[in-house]
Formats: structure tokens, sequence, C-alpha cells
């Protein structure tokens, strides 16, 4: 594998970017039928063929919390050196996520505490979110000598009302929905009425405006921030008061600092590309979300430059002419894994971990059912996927609901017999627990075969028959999730540095990094890419 610096958060030149990129590409390449698996298709595929023998037998013997601390490249002496190898060198790849605010550009950083009017309605995850980012956007903004934000895919407009409300910026909220807009008004509000009571007379209160605009392109959000021929460049526009004088008193004489908490799949991109084409945009402040909702195109190499760049030029994936260049497409179970944690990962209960492995168990057995009894359904269904994890969640939560029930007949048991049993032949039909797992299978295939439209067109004998066919192989989900999650970190630490590296390709006019500005555990998509134009005092990372 390609040297990688261990644990770093950032590149402070496109070359070191290329580095880092290149050793994930060579670490990422074999690993590729792992991370294009889907364990939808784990036994009817033998999935746990892909894995290493040696490392699934080891796994498979390891406590659960040894998985779960995996993926956060806790290794163990005991294991396969090859498995120790692979483990450590996943690590060292991965950015490094802990929450960090010493950058220079945020020194001295007033992160102010959000009052009763402003929180109301934030889950805790939210305010942790919102009450940090505000406060790195304020000081961003004092540094480029910014009075304005668009707040890209704003929601209900916490953010937004932060910033003005708090820290005194004037900020459009954007965001495609109706309903999100007449929230955010309505909202904004109450909370003025809070305001105007502590402000003083001569003070001008500043309110966040609303734009409800669909940003299918970096050209509509650029023309958007720039207040130009609106009627031409947005299309679908519907704003209460009159649009184009509201971006222009805004933006017209004064820069602008473009942010977004969690701007989903494409509008991420789109928000990066605006920030390089729009004058008015001096710093921009972006944290994605669902890698899995990216547009992503294929490109050979080997094709000249010139079609690469038509090819990609709009795709979310990959933005850097560097990117286009490796031998490396994600592809959809890969953007997939890069939207998972290793810091939830650990944080779960055994218990918990246990359950979500069988109910992924009875999940891929069911697709084997389905493969088995109704190839049509298969071939003819688009919509199993997405019934399948509602399936599982409802699965679990009943399981969860149960929980107390099991614990206390457990317990009941135990004072009857006083001793607990301690060994089980799974693989005995005739085992308490091979039929309790077997219920819980049967019901997960009764409520998916009911929801299918398939209703009761199976003999349980047949159910009976696939469950004791893949019963002996379930233990291996768990080692097997557990190596492509711990990729997942991987993976996205690919995806940003392409777009680090995209900023950094358009030369000196930019300065630019990555920074981890949340507790990963409390949010997981915690990084932020961060640039200014040069002209604005940016110190390097």
């Amino acid at each position: 594998m390609a040297s990688a610096a261990p644990q770093r958060h950032s590149c402070d030149s496109a070359s070191e970017t290329l580095e880092w990129m290149n050793a994930i590409t060579s670490f990422l390449l074999p690993s590729k039928p792992l991370i294009d698996s889907h364990v939808v298709n784990f036994f009817k595929d033998n999935l746990w063929e892909i894995v290493d023998k040696e490392w699934m037998d080891c796994l498979c013997k390891e406590p659960v919390q040894n998985l779960l601390q995996l993926p956060s490249g806790i290794i163990q002496d005991y294991w396969p050196s090859s498995l120790k190898e692979f483990v450590t060198d996943l690590k060292a790849l991965s950015i490094f996520r802990e929450q960090n605010l010493t950058h220079p550009i945020l020194q001295s950083i007033d992160v102010v505490p959000l009052c009763t009017v402003l929180s109301q309605g934030m889950i805790a995850k939210k305010k942790h979110e919102v009450e940090i980012l505000a406060g790195v956007i304020s000081k961003i903004a004092e540094a480029c000598g910014a009075e304005a934000v668009v707040d890209v895919g704003s929601g209900q407009g916490y953010l937004a009302q932060v910033l003005s409300f708090e820290y005194r910026l004037s900020v459009i909220a954007l965001d495609a929905s109706v309903h999100h807009a007449t929230v955010t008004k309505a909202r904004s509000d109450r909370i003025a009425k809070h305001y105007k009571n502590k402000c003083a007379t001569e003070q001008q209160l500043k309110v966040p405006q609303t734009v409800t605009c669909r940003v299918l392109s970096s050209d509509t959000l650029a023309n958007l921030t720039n207040a130009v021929d609106l009627q031409k460049h947005v299309t679908g526009i519907k704003q209460q008061s009159n649009k184009e004088d509201i971006l222009n008193e805004h933006f017209e004489k004064h820069p602008l600092v473009l942010a977004g908490l969690h701007a989903c799949g494409d509008l991420s991109v789109n928000m990066l590309r605006a920030f390089v084409g729009c004058g008015r945009a001096k710093a921009l402040v972006s944290l994605g979300c669902c890698y899995n909702l990216l547009s992503e195109e294929e490109v050979d190499p080997s094709s000249c430059s010139e079609f690469q760049e038509a090819c990609c030029i709009s795709a979310g994936f990959p933005m850097s002419k560097g990117a286009k260049l490796f031998p490396l497409s994600l592809g959809k179970s890969a953007r997939d894994l890069a939207c998972q944690s290793a810091e939830r990962w650990r944080s779960l209960t055994t218990e918990i971990a246990l359950q979500n492995f069988d109910v992924h168990a009875y999940r891929a057995a069911f697709q084997l059912v389905l493969e088995k009894h109704f190839p049509e359904v298969v071939k003819s269904s688009p919509s199993i996927g997405r019934q399948g994890k509602a399936l599982r969640r409802r699965r679990l939560a009943k399981l969860l609901e149960s929980q107390i029930e099991d614990k206390h007949s457990q317990a009941m048991e135990y004072n009857e017999i006083g001793a607990e049993v301690t060994s089980h032949d799974y693989s005995d039909p005739t085992e308490p627990v091979w039929k309790e797992k077997y219920g819980h299978f049967k019901e997960f295939c009764e409520s998916g075969l009911l929801q299918l439209g398939c209703g009761s067109q199976l003999q349980e004998s047949d159910l009976i028959e696939v469950w004791g066919e893949v019963q002996p192989f379930t233990e291996m989900i768990g080692p097997f999730w557990s190596l492509r999650v711990a990729l997942g970190q991987v993976i996205e630490t690919y995806i940003l540095l392409d777009r680090l590296l995209y900023l950094q390709e358009q030369g000196d006019s930019i300065n630019a990094f990555l920074l981890p500005l949340f507790d990963p555990a409390v949010s997981p998509r915690n990084m932020a890419v961060v640039a200014m134009k040069v002209g604005s005092d940016l110190p390097k990372s």
C-alpha cells in the first residue's frame, strides 16, 4: 500500500491531496468485491466467501463488542497479521474526524449558546450542529468582510435564524420546499417578537428572507446568488415578497458566504461549483450528507481529457480532474457505505447489535425465498429494496419492544431452575433458540410477502427448508457487515478529498481545507469543506 500520513483531516496542497487519494485507490481496488456486495444477497451469492477464510474464522469467534470496534481501527493482538494490517491501513487512510476548532481562521471563535427561543424544536443533535456552525460562519464572514449569507438547503431555517438574530447577519434561506419556507417564516416571526423586546429602539432587527427554489445545477445557484435575470435563470421560485428586490438588497453591494448544513446529495456539490463561479461568493462552509444520492459518472481513465470533462462536468462525483484520472469508480453500494458511522457503530450495545445482525439475516434469507419461489417478483418489483428496509425497521422495533418481556421471562426461568443454560446447538431445529429465530424469520417473511402482494402462497415447510439452509451461516453476517462498515470511512474520505481537490485545482485564487466541526458521536457527517477566495485573509491549515 502507498504510504499515507496517519490520521490527518486535510491537505495543504493539491499534490498532497492527490497522493492521499492515490493511496486510497490502491487500498480500495482489491476490496471492490466486498464493497460492491449487498447483504441482501448474502445467502443467495455465498458472500462470506468474499472475505478471507482466516479472517472470517477469526471474527466469527469474536465478542460482539470487538466487531463493533473494528470500524474504528481497534485490533486484537491475536488476529491474523493480514487482518491487523488491513484494519491499521484503513484507519491510517481515513480522515481524522475528532472535533477540531483550532484552525487559525477560527482563532478566538465565540460559539454562543442558543437561548430557549432559538433552540425551540431542535433535537440535541441539531442544536449541537447549529450552535457551532453559526459561530464558525460568523467568524469566517468577519474574516472576508461579508455581511450576507446564503443558507443552501435551509430546511426549517434553524441555522438561518441563529445567524440573523444572534449574529446579526443578512441571510437568505434557500430551500426547495414551499412548506419549509412557510415554517421558516412563521418561526422567524415568533423569534422576532422576542428579539424586538431585547433590541434597542434604534437597532434594526435582521430577519432571514426565504427563497423557494429547486437547485438543479450550480448555474442556478450561482445565478441566484448573483441576482442576475432571475426570471430567466431560476424557474419555479415562489416568494412571499419581491425576490429580485430581496436578493439585490442583500448581495448587490456586499460579498457573501455560501453555507450549507448537510445539504443533500448533489446540492453540496452544486454549492462548491457555484462558489467558484459566483463573483460575490467570497467564502464557503459546506457540510454534505446523503452520499448515496450523489450522481456519479464512470469515465475510462484512458479517454481524452476533453471527453472526461464533458462527461463529468455536472456529476456529483467525481468533481476534480485528478479523481477522473484514477481507475476507481464508487457505485451505489460504495456511496451507501460512505454514509455509515464508525462512532455510531461502536456505541451500539451488544444486544442491539445482535438484533441488527439477526434482522439482516432475516432479510437476506427472505431474498432467498423470493429467488426460489417468486422469481417474477424479484424481476418486476423495483421497490423490494425499500420495502426490505421498512421490514427491517419494523422487525427491529418489535424486537426492542419485546426486550423487557424477554428479560423478565429469562429472569423467572433462572429463578425457577437456579442456573442459566449456557450451551445451545443453534443448528438443531428442536432447540428453543432455533425455534425462536425461525419464528422471527417466519414473521418477517409473512409480512414481506403480504407487502409484495404474494399473500400466503407458501407452505411452512418451504420456510423451514430455507431457514435450515441459511442458519449455519448466519453467524458470519456480523463480521461481514463490520468489515464493510470499516471500508465506509475510507470511501467517505475519498469523496471529501475529491471536493477539496476540486477547489485546490482552481489555483491560488482559492484557499481551501477540510475541518471536523462537530463531535462525530453526535453528528457523524461532521466534516466541513471551508474555502475563501484570495483577497480574504485565510490562514493555511
